[in-house]
C-alpha cells in the first residue's frame, strides 16, 4: 500500500477561450451577426478588450469557457471540501464498484511526515490495519460491489481518490480566490494552485489577477489575515 501525491493533469479546455469569451461580451454590446463578431474577435486584441469587460464585473461572459482536468493523489478529505463547489462537474472514483481488496493508496499528510520516521511508521501501520478490517468485511458480507459499499465505512479519509473535474472560467476564479489563499487547509490549495498554473498557459489575460483577494488588492479576511499579503502575490505570481 504506497503514499501517493498529488498529479493534475489539464485534459481539455474551451478552445480559443479569450477570443470566445470576447465575443460572448460583444454580443451583449452591439447588433453584429456572428460573422462580424467573427471579423471582430479576428482583428481585436481580445485581452484588451477582456480586461475592461472584467473590471467593470461583467464576468458571466467567462461562463461560456470551461476547463477540464484529471485529479490523482488526493484525499477523500480534499473531495468533501471540493465538492462543496456546486457550480461544477464531478466524476468520482467509486469505492462501491472499486475494490480496495489489495490494499489503497493514501495521502501522508506532511505535518505528519515532519514529526519524523517513528511517527510517518505508526501512520502507516494504521493504515495497513485499515485495510485489513476492510479485507476481513469483505469476507464476511460475501465479496463483490455489495460488500464493498459497506466494506468501505472503515476506510480513512487519507484513502486515495481520482477525479475527474470540470469548472467554468467564473466559478475557477471564485474557486482560486479561496483555495490559494493561505488560510485553505493545505492538500485544497495545493490542487488549486496547480490548476491555477495550468489556466494561466492557456488564458493568460483571464487568470492574470487569479488568486486570494489580497493580489487585487486589501486582504479581505480582516483579522483572520495571515499578514503575509507580499509574501502570497510573488508565490502566487510565480505559478
Amino acid at each position: 500500500m504506497p503514499e501517493t501525491s498529488l498529479k493534475v493533469t489539464l485534459l481539455a479546455h474551451s478552445p480559443d477561450i479569450e477570443k470566445l469569451c470576447a465575443m460572448a461580451a460583444r454580443t451583449c454590446y452591439s447588433a453584429m451577426h456572428l460573422e462580424q463578431l467573427e471579423a471582430w474577435a479576428e482583428e481585436k486584441d481580445p485581452a484588451s478588450f477582456l480586461a475592461n469587460v472584467l473590471s467593470s464585473g461583467h464576468l458571466s461572459v467567462l461562463e461560456h469557457a470551461s476547463f477540464t482536468f484529471f485529479v490523482e493523489g488526493v484525499s477523500r478529505s480534499l473531495l468533501a471540501q471540493l465538492t462543496r463547489h456546486r457550480i461544477a462537474s464531478f466524476s468520482v472514483q467509486s469505492q462501491r464498484y472499486v475494490s480496495m481488496e489489495g490494499g489503497f493508496d493514501y495521502i501522508l499528510p506532511p505535518a505528519i511526515r515532519e514529526l519524523g520516521e517513528e511517527a510517518a511508521a505508526e501512520y502507516r501501520r494504521q493504515m495497513e490495519t485499515c485495510a485489513r478490517w476492510y479485507r476481513e468485511w469483505q469476507e464476511k458480507l460475501g465479496g463483490g460491489p455489495k460488500a464493498n459499499e459497506d466494506a468501505r465505512f472503515v476506510l480513512p479519509n487519507a484513502c486515495e481518490t481520482r477525479i475527474t473535474l470540470t469548472m467554468n472560467c467564473r466559478e475557477l476564479l471564485h474557486f482560486f480566490s479561496l483555495r490559494t489563499c493561505s488560510r485553505a487547509q493545505w492538500e485544497i490549495r495545493a490542487l488549486a494552485e496547480k490548476m491555477l498554473s495550468e489556466c494561466k498557459k492557456a488564458a493568460p489575460s483571464l487568470f492574470e489577477h487569479a488568486g486570494p483577494g489580497c493580489v487585487r488588492g486589501a486582504c479581505p479576511e480582516g483579522k483572520r489575515s495571515c499578514g503575509k499579503a507580499q509574501e502570497v502575490r510573488a508565490h502566487i505570481a510565480a505559478l
